[in-house]
């Protein structure tokens, strides 16, 4: 194989190990429902 086709085989084998951890790393967090009393004296004024 030439030198240039061997190079170009290492960048796409890092490129799609990258995606695949950056893809692996991101998690979404789950909403978390917060809920606080309000009082009317807030509400008045």
């Amino acid at each position: 194989m030439s030198r240039s086709l061997v190079v170009l085989l290492v960048v796409v084998v890092v490129l799609v190990g990258g995606m695949f951890l950056l893809a692996g790393r991101a998690h979404e967090k789950p909403l978390t429902h917060v809920e606080k009393v309000v009082t009317l004296a807030n509400l008045q004024g």
